[in-house]
């Protein structure tokens, strides 16, 4: 099927379709896992400092920098497996620039979810730092990754998957997509709020 790019705003369902995609046996690509690694080459803890190395990575090389990282990662992918997932594009020009380097081998994929339920995800899944607690709120999350370009990767995307139902039903989409059964996708428009 070749590359799958997954673009969504926290708490969407990123990271489940990525535990899909690898049950299924299908290699994924992190490109947190990218920023993550210079947050420790920068002698920086990912848990507080991965926004702000995100954005100094898209400083210092430009809007596709984190994109340029990962594709080396994708490509070694690619020489074992038929289709690599890619979980975390944040943009419009970093879903380019897997398309320019995989043209129509690549399709984007936008998986949304009401702002309601992604909050209540993030709340649940304890992994992320409540604003209490001197963190980011999702309201903040949002607006940083809206920043960055993600509403225009979201309207840009082939196919939106909205994740609003139940995790069993979400995975059946996610494992459809995988199996290029698209048409089997339920693709809806408008899942933000």
């Amino acid at each position: 099927m070749g590359v799958i790019g997954i673009v969504g705003l926290p708490g969407s369902g990123k990271s489940e379709a990525a535990a899909v995609a690898r049950e299924a046996g299908v290699p994924v690509v992190t490109m947190g896992d990218v920023i993550r690694r210079e947050c420790r080459d920068r002698d920086l803890d990912p848990a507080t400092h991965h926004g702000a190395v995100a954005s100094a990575l898209r400083e210092e090389g430009g809007k596709g920098a984190i994109a340029e990282r990962s594709l080396p990662i994708v490509e070694d992918a690619l020489e074992s497996a038929d289709t690599v997932l890619v979980d975390g594009i944040r943009s419009d020009v970093e879903a380019t620039r897997f398309e320019t380097a995989f043209g129509e081998a690549f399709t984007l994929v936008a998986i949304e979810a009401p702002f309601e339920t992604r909050a209540e995800r993030v709340d649940s899944r304890g992994r992320d730092t409540p604003a209490a607690a001197g963190g980011e709120s999702l309201e903040a999350r949002d607006e940083r990754e809206r920043g960055f370009g993600m509403d225009d990767a979201i309207a840009d995307a082939d196919l939106t998957i909205a994740n609003t139902d139940s995790l069993d039903v979400f995975h059946e989409r996610v494992r459809a997509l995988l199996d290029g059964r698209t048409d089997a996708v339920e693709v809806e428009r408008g899942g933000e709020s």
